[in-house]
Formats: structure tokens, C-alpha cells, sequence
């Protein structure tokens, strides 16, 4: 027993030393974003901002707001299009069994190994006969197509899960497979549509590639091109950069809290079966 405990502890203390050297970057984030210009090339650096400063994050609020409204438009977008696209088609693939189901299912794992860049250029060349370059709606669709493979498969193996005695029941009261899916089956899959919404969400807020592809220059850039593009202007001033960072971090960090509880049963949702 006392040797069980032990190696409990073991265990207990690596996981803490590798939470702590893994989480040690966001720490220092945090600590650069409150540190005075001045205190910034201090040797050694001080471990705690013990002379704080907001004006880092004063200038995050005065410069960076309109870059993350953006991000924040273009992450509800893909959510939306990633969900209205992937739900019925995970309907479909667990309960309607179309004809080519499984090689479908097969081309939507092949589409998540493609390299973002290789399909950053074919929208550029798309987007460009098309007049869609440095648009909203055009980043959409392009994040869009990095969550949907992966939502696809979500819903699939959520709603393979479903008892098919439910859906037959609805069909006898008179339910076409449309009223079925959203007045049924839809309202089960809670748990995989908030993990779909979640993942479609941070990979749309924290993609570069298709961003610096499609909308750079415009008139409309999400946080991540802000971040870029302020290294660039201003790289002597790391309080702000730092708090830039920061505040990008908050939305994706609160949002994944909130949802925790979801997404570990969307993701293990068919993983077990009866």
C-alpha cells in the first residue's frame, strides 16, 4: 500500500512539474504584458511585474478592438456554416446509410491531411476570378473547410448512437426524415454540436495561413493578422504586444472552460457501444 501511495505522488508531482513548464509560457505572457517599458531588459528579469502597468492593455483597447471584432464575426460565421453543413451530413452517414457512405467517410479523413497552405492557394486562385479576396465571407468558407471533415465525423459517430427505435417512432407519428432530424435527432446531439461549434470556433480565431492568404491588406483583418502586423510596427513595445496576446487568448480560453463538459462527451460519443 505504502508503495502504491509513492508512486501515486510520483506521478502526481511529474504531472505538475510538466503542467507547470507547459503552462510556464502563457505565465510569462501575462508577467511581459504588466511590466513598465522600462523594467523590460532588467537582468534577471523580475518573475512577478512588481511595478505593474495597464497601458499596455490601455493601447490593446485603443488599437486592436476593430481586429478582434472581426475574429469575433468570422468565428460565429464558421460555426454556423461548419454546423449547418456537418449536421445533417453526420444525419445521414449514421442513419441513412446513402450508397458511397463509407468512401465518403474515408475522403473526409484523407481531406484533414492536406496542408493548409496547398488549400490557402487554391481559394487565392478561387477567390481571385471570384472577387472574394480581402472578404469576411470568403475567410469563412476557407476556415470552414479546415472544421467540417472533422465535425462530419463528429456527428456521425454521435448520432450512430442514437436508438433507432426513437427515429422509427417519429416516422410512425408522421415525422419526414427533415422533421426528424431537427426536431429529434438534433436536440440529442447537444453534446456534439456544442464540440463542433467549440473546435470550428479556435481553428477559425487562431488561423494565420488562411488569413494572411485571402484577406491580408484589407479592410478587414482578424487578431491574428493584428498581432502581426503590431510585432511589425512596434516591436520595442512588448507590454503591448504581450497584452494583445492576452486578450486574443480570452475569448478561445473562457469559451473552452464553459464548454469542457460538452466536448468530453462529443468526442467520446460512439467510442462505446452496448
Amino acid at each position: 500500500m505504502n508503495g502504491h501511495r509513492k508512486r501515486g505522488r510520483v506521478k502526481t508531482t511529474i504531472g505538475v512539474v510538466l503542467t507547470a513548464v507547459m503552462l510556464f509560457p502563457v505565465y510569462w505572457m501575462l508577467n511581459v504584458s504588466l511590466t513598465r517599458d522600462q523594467d523590460m531588459r532588467k537582468s534577471p528579469p523580475d518573475l512577478l511585474p512588481l511595478h505593474g502597468t495597464l497601458a499596455g492593455y490601455r493601447t490593446v483597447l485603443a488599437e486592436q478592438l476593430p481586429y478582434l471584432a472581426t475574429s469575433l464575426v468570422i468565428g460565429v460565421g464558421t460555426v454556423a456554416l461548419t454546423v449547418a453543413l456537418a449536421a445533417p451530413a453526420g444525419y445521414a452517414l449514421a442513419k441513412l446509410r446513402p450508397r458511397g457512405g463509407g468512401v465518403l467517410g474515408f475522403v473526409l479523413l484523407a481531406a484533414q491531411m492536406i496542408p493548409g497552405i496547398i488549400m490557402a492557394m487554391g481559394f487565392y486562385a478561387i477567390y481571385l476570378q471570384l472577387g472574394l479576396l480581402q472578404s469576411v465571407p470568403g475567410l469563412i468558407v476557407a476556415d470552414s473547410t479546415l472544421a467540417v471533415p472533422f465535425a462530419v465525423l463528429i456527428f456521425t459517430a454521435f448520432m450512430s448512437g442514437i436508438p433507432g427505435e426513437l427515429l422509427q417512432a417519429a416516422t410512425t407519428d408522421g415525422a419526414g426524415t427533415v422533421r426528424t432530424f431537427w426536431s429529434i435527432v438534433l436536440p440529442i446531439s447537444r453534446n456534439a454540436v456544442v464540440t463542433v461549434s467549440l473546435f470550428a470556433f479556435l481553428w477559425s480565431w487562431s488561423d494565420f495561413v488562411f488569413a494572411g492568404t485571402l484577406v491580408n491588406g484589407g479592410a478587414h483583418e482578424p487578431i491574428t493578422l493584428g498581432i502581426y502586423h503590431y510585432i511589425g510596427n512596434n516591436n520595442q513595445q512588448w507590454n503591448a504586444i504581450m497584452a494583445t496576446a492576452v486578450v486574443a487568448s480570452l475569448p478561445a480560453a473562457v469559451i473552452l472552460v464553459l464548454a469542457q463538459r460538452y466536448v468530453a462527451a462529443g468526442v467520446t460519443a460512439g467510442a462505446v457501444k452496448d
